[in-house]
């Protein structure tokens, strides 16, 4: 297998006069999770279409395996899996039914289709309802039933495109942890997702696409030392202080003061040149001056920048 799983250079896609996707350059590792990040309308279940020899790119150039999803778009069918935003399966069929029959339309005899069906619905937690129609699953059970329909022959690539939209924290979890599992027999991801906190717990490396472009793409620890090297988070006694902390803050740290929900909650970034030493010192220097101030802090803390924090800030850097 290729030590590289995709790679594209200056990728287009455009419908009309929308450009959906304008000049993305991606370099997957193979046996990696890879996740594509950004807000609905960014570009990212384009890219994946395209990939997955869906729709056609209008410029530049992707490889799969080194197969051209263009001109040798069987070869790249035949090593990727996708599943989509939304249940592939046939809601009228059991969990069974519905992998028995996939499984036979790849290729399975009726015994190995059915041993098949059994072995993933086992691995995936759906042996008790096995025999029940899709149609009665709850969402989780669905995506769940959707990924095992995905990998009924492991694939050296699978797309994931938002596989937890909608779903309750519990079975976004149950999810994870069977993405996981998938990579770690050697098949490489690609996930698409707007959840900052999914492509944090799974992605080795993200790209951030805003408005088909990508705006930023490295791991999620490069990601968040690119836009300094943590996050000052003070909780105070009194809300009526908020003002003044905020000045104080704003003044030491030189940055962006964030006014929380909690009206006695401040968020600020702090030392932008990406020193652990250097944020710690500013951070030490802004609680004594609020000290100083006759402002009274209950709860002071440094830490990294989400992946929220940043992509706000990309993308308030790319809109500039």
């Amino acid at each position: 297998m290729s030590p590289t799983a995709v790679e594209t250079s200056g990728l287009v896609k455009t419908f009309g006069d929308n450009r959906a996707v304008d000049g993305v350059d991606l370099t997957v590792p193979a046996g990696t999770v890879y996740g594509l990040l950004g807000p609905n309308g960014a570009g990212k279940t384009t890219v994946v279409r395209m990939l997955a020899t869906l729709l056609r790119p209008d410029g530049g150039r992707a490889t799969v395996f080194g197969h051209d999803v263009v001109r040798e778009a069987d070869a790249v069918r035949s090593r990727v899996s996708l599943t989509g935003q939304y249940a592939s399966v046939d809601e009228d069929l059991t969990g069974t039914e519905n992998l028995v029959l996939l499984a036979r339309l790849l290729g399975h005899s009726k015994p190995s289709a059915r041993e098949r069906a059994t072995q993933l619905l086992a691995a995936f937690g759906l042996t008790d309802a096995a025999d029940r129609q899709v149609k009665k699953y709850s969402g989780g059970m669905r995506r769940r039933i959707d990924i095992a329909a995905s990998i009924l022959n492991t694939p050296d690539l699978l797309f994931l495109d938002e596989p937890t939209t909608g779903l309750d924290p519990r079975s976004r979890s149950q999810v994870w942890e069977i993405v996981r599992a998938v990579v770690a027999t050697g098949t490489t991801v690609l996930l698409t997702t707007q959840y900052l906190d999914e492509a944090d717990q799974l992605a080795h490396r993200i790209a951030v696409i805003d408005h088909g472009r990508m705006i930023a793409e490295g791991t999620p620890g490069e990601l968040k030392s690119s836009i300094g090297a943590g996050t000052v988070h003070v909780r105070l006694r009194d809300a009526e202080q908020r003002p003044a902390a905020s000045l104080v803050l704003a003044e030491e740290l030189g940055t962006t003061v964030q006014l929380e929900a909690d009206p006695v909650a401040l968020t600020a970034r702090a030392d932008a040149s990406g020193s652990d030493r250097g944020a710690a010192e500013q951070a030490s220097r802004a609680l004594a001056r609020l000290a100083d101030a006759g402002i009274i802090v209950d709860d002071f803390a440094l830490g990294q920048p989400s992946l929220d924090e940043v992509f706000l800030a990309l993308t308030e850097e790319a809109a500039a």
